[in-house]
């Protein structure tokens, strides 16, 4: 019996390498995509040997042409962290809304089920806490967020219409905050910006009062998640993450406390429109998936810092050239 056939796109990202790890381990022939425009070919340049696997440098805003029958295809392809996203603005649109209808058009044209990658942003900054799906949210459409936050919003609603008008077989997932190896470390995020920064020996840089918080996922438990979910039968979305909240201050002194390092925190003023809380309620996860994290967050940290410690010293010694919003 062939293998199934699975389309993963954003596939160098840093979650999109790790969901083809995950495929190809189940036996699937992964078909890989993604334009590298903030992907990086190292993160999956150990499975280009395979047989199973192939890739393609390409933008899914244009189009998307695959020979042969597919299975699956996981939607990934995004900027996702704040440097990215301000600094490609229409190029984070554009993936948001038409990525999705040209993947959501394959899956049409090909059968497949479709999963495409929600965020908390949908949420903005949360009147509700936690954040349950039922939440709709308090986004700013004309705000510096707005660009990433808006996209996925769109995301779900086209995905939503092909599911009932079409019956395409669709599963959303509203990713929370998540870390593990092959982040960026100068991606603008609060954990590999700490790590970053105590490496190069640097004074930890926390916004607002450090007060807001937020709930860390290890990839590996956020990758099970995606898995149970696209094999379910669920069609709605589904918070995926890690509900042991933490603010950013404490946060940033565990870092501290990992690395060993002697620098201090300092302060700046908290970005537009950056979410005061971040927790995920995980209850439909755990009903309909029986999936909850396994990975708590000082064995996650450790093996994310030795990660980056592995890294050439010169990979960690660059600054980023703006540093704003932590998503």
């Amino acid at each position: 019996m062939p293998a199934k056939r699975i389309l993963i796109t954003g596939a160098a990202g840093f979650l999109g390498s790790h969901l083809c790890d995950r495929f190809i381990r189940e036996g699937y022939h992964v078909i890989a995509m993604d334009n590298l425009i903030t992907g990086d070919l190292k993160n999956i340049e150990h499975l280009f040997k395979l047989p199973e696997f192939e890739f393609y440098n390409h933008d899914v805003s244009t189009y998307i042409h695959i020979a042969g029958h597919l299975d699956y295809i996981l939607h990934f392809a995004s900027p996702a962290s704040p440097i990215d996203y301000l600094k490609i603005p229409i190029q984070t649109l554009k993936v948001g809304a038409l990525g999705t209808h040209n993947c959501l058009g394959l899956a049409k044209a090909k059968q497949a089920r479709i999963l495409v990658a929600s965020t908390s942003e949908v949420y903005g900054d949360p009147l509700v806490h936690p954040q349950t799906e039922e939440y709709w949210g308090n986004v700013n459409p004309v705000g510096p967020r707005g660009v990433y936050d808006e996209a996925k919003r769109f995301m779900e609603s086209i995905t939503r219409a092909y599911y009932t008008f079409h019956g395409v077989e669709t599963r959303i997932v509203r990713i929370f905050n998540t870390y593990g190896p092959r982040m960026r470390l100068n991606d603008g995020r609060a954990l590999p910006a700490f790590i970053g920064q105590a490496l190069r020996g640097e004074d930890l840089t926390v916004f607002g009062d450090g007060s807001q918080t937020r709930s860390f996922c290890y990839v590996d438990d956020l990758v099970d998640g995606i898995y149970r979910l696209l094999m379910s039968d669920y069609s709605m979305p589904v918070n995926i993450g890690n509900p042991n909240e933490i603010s950013l201050k404490d946060f940033a002194e565990e870092v501290l406390k990992l690395t060993g390092s002697s620098v201090k925190i300092t302060y700046k003023p908290l970005p537009v429109d950056d979410p005061k809380q971040r927790r995920p309620d995980i209850t439909k996860a755990r009903e309909i998936l029986g999936w909850e994290p396994k990975i708590d967050r000082a064995e996650g940290l450790k093996r994310t810092y030795d990660y980056f410690r592995s890294l050439p010293e010169e990979e960690w010694s660059k600054q980023p050239k703006e540093f704003t919003a932590k998503k």
